[in-house]
This record gives structure tokens, C-alpha cells and sequence, in this order.
């Protein structure tokens, strides 16, 4: 079964045409399908139309937010309540092109785990938009080592295997192409059409490059030291350590050599704060050590919380619903 997952916010405007674009694409494939859609605390009545679509089409999940969690939580919210083998993002404003997850189950059947969407044609504002990502891209792919052209790209298809297990928090939807690389899996790119926004605001401006960058040091902190915090609180430990010995061996010996009292330079107070923040970072390693030991399942922790679905059969796994 093909799973597609839309996450929803404000976007009433655009909500029926993709509805049916989606569909016909979908039933032009021949294979079994469903559509997921998380509404992300909308407040334009997206809600009122989500629950009619799904009210006539049983092919159709409606998930309500009891707030807007942002677009980390819808997608992750997807793919908890999705059920397909293959599971495929897509924004919610109409920009994607449901025809294009064609080209993206094709590429899958060539033996990739991941394909992601490239807007090589991006029809967005130039300044606001397409510069910020295009550096936003470089700085991933050279950082990761992942090299894709367009992580911004909603529209990707994943087999369910090399997501499963993963999950998201903040902003990091972005970064799953990333994630299924430590599992494994075998990425590819494909190009996809891409269409200028006809209703509805964008949620994303130019802070988004800030966003990327700090989120960016969490994942690669994760990639490298995520089993082993020791090693980077170590490191920087055991460095603030040494200079902090020879800074104190310095400040003796222009004490006890050249006669110079330990008030006229900085070198016993260098000594000290350095001999300090080393003591700390080593015991923050191992405080880090001991959580990561003993919390290391307790990311299955959802980030979102329910208020209602539709025509969703029971509750996914780490997804309550709540009261």
C-alpha cells in the first residue's frame, strides 16, 4: 500500500483541488492507497473540509491537532498513523505535483530506500525563498555528506523500513534523508515539478537559514557522539585540563624564576577557570553517559497531541489521544 502524508495549516484555499489531484494521481497508479491528512491546528476552516473529504472517501485519515505543533510534528504524526509500505510527504499549499509520485515509485523499484524530490524549476520569491535554501542545501550536503540538491522538498517517497523507529523533533523533517543514511538505506534524487503558491501564506522566511544551521549541529552531534556523549565532553575536558597545567606550570614559573608576583598577569586565574570548565565537562560526559544509557528508547515519545481523527481504525503506537 502507498501512503501519502500531507500535514495541513491554513490552507483551506488550496485544500479541495488537492484533494482531487492527489486522488486522480493516486487511482492512476493501480495500486492500493491512502491519504493522511494532519491538520496542524488550523484555524481558516481547513477542518471543516478535511472532515467532509473524509467523511466520503474511506480511503481518506483525517488527524486534528488540538494546536499548531509545526511541520516536524504533522509529517511525524503521518507517518505514525500511516499504514503503507511506501510512505510519501508532500506539502499542503498545492506547490508539489501529485503526478510526480510516479517518478518517485519508479526510481523506488530501480532498489532505492529513499527517493527525494529535486524542485529544479522553483517558483517561489527568489530572495526570500530560493537563495536561503540553495545555501541551506550546500551547507547539509557538505556536513552530512548526504549530497542532495533540494532537502526542503517535502515530496519523497520511503519505504517504511528505514524509517521506522525514527522520530522528530523541532525542525528536523528535513533531515530525515539524513536519519535513513545511519540505517542504511540507499538515497536517490529525481526531479519534480514545482508550482507557485495560488492561495495562502507561507509559513517559512529567511530565519529559516538560522534554523537550519543550529539544527544542523544537532544532527551531526548525533551522527558522531549520539552512543558516545563522552567523547566530545572529553575532549574538551581533558583540553581545558592541559591548559589549564600549563598555564599554572607558566604562572610558577615566572613566580618562582623571574620573581614576578602571581597578581601581575592572568596566568593563576587562566589556570583555575580552564582547571574548572575541564572538571565540568568531564562530569557533564558522564552525567551525558548515563542518560543516554538509561533514556536512549525514550525518544518514542510523540511531539504532538491528538484531538480527533477520522476513519482511523485505532490508535498509533506513541501517538495518545487526549482528552
Amino acid at each position: 500500500m502507498i501512503s501519502v502524508t500531507i500535514p495541513i495549516c491554513n490552507e483551506a484555499g488550496n485544500i479541495p483541488a488537492l484533494y482531487t489531484r492527489t486522488r486522480e494521481a493516486l487511482e492512476a497508479i493501480g495500486r492500493p492507497w491512502e491519504l493522511v491528512l494532519v491538520n496542524d491546528g488550523s484555524s481558516d476552516g481547513s477542518e471543516e473540509l478535511l472532515d467532509e473529504i473524509a467523511a466520503r472517501d474511506a480511503h481518506v485519515k483525517v488527524i486534528h491537532f488540538r494546536r499548531n505543533f509545526g511541520q516536524t510534528a504533522a509529517m511525524m504524526a503521518g507517518f505514525d498513523f500511516a499504514r503503507g509500505e511506501i510512505i510519501i510527504p508532500m506539502d499542503g499549499d498545492g506547490q508539489n505535483d501529485p503526478r510526480d509520485i510516479k517518478l518517485l515509485l519508479a526510481k523506488l523499484d530501480e532498489g532505492f530506500d529513499v527517493v527525494s524530490g529535486w524542485r529544479r524549476d522553483r517558483q517561489d520569491d527568489a530572495v526570500t525563498r530560493n537563495l536561503p535554501s540553495m545555501m541551506a542545501n550546500r551547507i547539509i550536503s557538505l556536513v552530512s555528506g548526504v549530497r542532495l540538491h533540494d532537502f526542503g522538498c517535502s515530496l519523497k517517497a520511503y519505504r517504511r523500513e528505514v524509517i521506522e523507529g525514527v522520530r522528530l523533533y523541532g525542525e528536523m523533517h528535513r533531515f530525515l534523508p539524513i536519519y535513513t543514511r545511519w540505517h542504511g538505506a540507499k538515497i536517490a534524487e529525481v526531479t519534480v515539478r514545482h508550482y507557485a503558491r495560488t492561495s495562502g501564506a507561507s509559513k517559512y522566511g529567511l530565519e529559516r537559514v538560522l534554523k537550519v544551521i543550529a539544527d544542523l549541529v544537532v544532527v551531526k552531534f548525533l551522527d558522531r557522539f549520539q552512543q558516545k556523549p563522552m567523547y566530545i565532553f572529553g575532549a574538551v575536558g581533558l583540553f581545558s585540563l592541559g591548559l589549564s597545567v600549563c598555564s599554572g606550570f607558566y604562572a610558577l614559573w615566572r613566580k618562582f624564576g623571574e620573581g614576578e608576583p602571581f597578581i601581575k598577569n592572568p596566568l593563576l586565574l587562566t589556570c583555575i577557570l580552564t582547571g574548572m570548565t575541564g572538571l565540568i565537562c568531564i562530569l557533564m560526559g558522564l552525567l551525558a553517559e548515563m542518560i543516554m544509557r538509561t533514556f536512549f528508547e525514550s525518544q518514542g515519545k510523540a511531539v504532538y497531541l491528538v484531538r480527533a481523527t477520522r476513519n482511523v481504525a485505532g490508535e498509533a503506537p506513541d501517538a495518545p489521544l487526549v482528552p
